[in-house]
């Protein structure tokens, strides 16, 4: 306790007199010269001069628990030397990161944009989020550039307690399987050279194919209910026939166009150059995949634009259906019901999941075979869009339901029996003709 009143009375910053060294070597000198340049502005950042001070007593603290306490005329132009050289290094620090800096380009920022798909940039808020994670990029380059420049212009001293001092927060961390530490050249050809011997995606015809499906199917769907608000109620034996009529005429175009097309490509002999004989199954194989897969995506968008109509935050497409409150047999009820009105809707997903269903592969077409392509929507996608339905639909009845419950219980009494037995139990007890009245 003594040793630190008889520190800060020694070295307050305010009367910190010039170090007394007797060497006079260049590095002392240049110290000497930038404390006499510096003495006459304010005490230069006082609260890292604190906190230097307290790293310092800290170590001493320690230093005292394991060594003799050292005498304290020998602290004086120690401590002051070890004071501005942290002191210098954090001043030279500021001074590096001041300096301007170029900036991220605005077309990087757009492009980063156009990778985004456009269903995500639909939707409430999402124009806020993306300005939210636009300014996310900005700030984590300005930080990677700023401490790059740092670290190559300005050497950090070995100093650990200068790691006490400096508060960085850590760099954003590289995206989860990508290693740029070492050379990647040898890696890449040898891949290249594996996908153009097995996959024979780089084959001449694959790209071709990829052509043919992006014309036919880039603005295609097997329904469109996106204008069936405009055309008014519509009941559920009608949206059951438009979605068989409409599947049923979408397979015939498609047959027509796009696999015509792809017939005609495999009709040449030039589909198959530099196709050995030994890679002809490989390579048919590799043509029914890319075909499976433009087929299934045909079928997956329209399924999910299809779901998109039911969206609960999004009424404004959201299709119309008519239903008539209806008297039977002493009973009231909606017709159709409204397990009717679910099980219709849900059969234009199932109308979709059984389009295209038996397109011959390119092989069994040129050898006269029946097999056929793998066009089924995908599970999960089929399971979703009906758990989404369902969903929607139950929400979208709660107003309907109220509605029913409303006449139930206003005037159910007047049909089910009960005010007929009222009556005839009023003239059985034979009434006066004031009481009738």
């Amino acid at each position: 306790t003594s040793n630190k009143r008889t520190l800060r009375t020694l070295f307050r910053p305010a009367t910190l007199p010039p170090p007394v060294i007797s060497e006079t070597s260049p590095s002392q000198k240049k110290l000497l010269a930038y404390h006499r340049g510096k003495e006459q502005q304010d005490v230069l950042n006082q609260l890292l001069i604190d906190r230097a001070l307290e790293v310092y007593y800290i170590t001493m603290d320690e230093t005292d628990k394991r060594d003799a306490v050292p005498p304290i005329k020998e602290l004086p132009s120690t401590v002051r030397l070890y004071f501005f050289i942290i002191l210098n290094y954090l001043f030279m620090k500021k001074c590096v990161q001041r300096n301007p800096m170029i900036p991220i380009q605005p077309q990087w920022l757009r492009s980063m944009l156009a990778l985004v798909p456009q269903s995500l940039m639909e939707g409430r808020d999402r124009a806020l989020l993306t300005e939210e994670l636009l300014r996310e990029v900005v700030s984590d380059y300005e930080k990677s550039m700023q401490r790059c420049v740092l670290r190559r212009v300005w050497v950090k001293p070995d100093i650990k307690e200068l790691d006490k001092l400096e508060e960085e927060a850590p760099l954003p961390l590289l995206p989860l399987g990508l290693d740029f530490s070492s050379t990647w050249r040898n890696s890449y050809i040898k891949a290249k050279q594996q996908i153009i011997s097995t996959l024979h995606i780089l084959h001449p015809t694959m790209k071709a194919l990829l052509d043919f499906g992006y014309t036919a199917f880039f603005n295609f769907l097997l329904v469109d209910f996106s204008s069936s608000r405009l055309k008014g109620p519509v009941d559920c034996k009608s949206i059951k026939t438009d979605a068989s009529l409409s599947c049923s005429k979408a397979e015939e175009e498609i047959m027509s166009t796009w696999y015509q097309k792809v017939v005609g490509l495999f009709s040449q002999s030039e589909a198959l150059d530099g196709v050995k004989l030994d890679q002809l199954e490989s390579f048919y194989n590799c043509v029914a995949v890319l075909m499976s897969n433009q087929l299934k995506g045909l079928l997956q968008r329209t399924t999910e634009v299809f779901v998109k109509l039911f969206d609960p935050e999004d009424r404004s497409r959201l299709p119309l259906f008519k239903m008539d409150l209806t008297y039977d047999e002493n009973k009231m009820e909606f017709y159709p019901s409204l397990q009717d009105l679910e099980e219709a809707i849900l059969f234009v997903v199932e109308c979709i999941g059984q389009t295209l269903q038996n397109v011959q592969t390119m092989r069994a077409w040129l050898t006269g075979g029946t097999a056929t392509l793998d066009a089924e929507l995908p599970a999960h996608i089929a399971e979703w869009a009906k758990a989404t339905l369902k969903k929607s639909i139950e929400d979208n009845l709660e107003g309907p339901k109220e509605h029913f419950k409303g006449y139930v219980e206003s005037y159910g009494w007047l049909v089910d029996g009960t005010a007929e037995e009222r009556i005839n139990r009023f003239i059985a007890e034979k009434p006066s003709f004031d009481e009738y009245t």
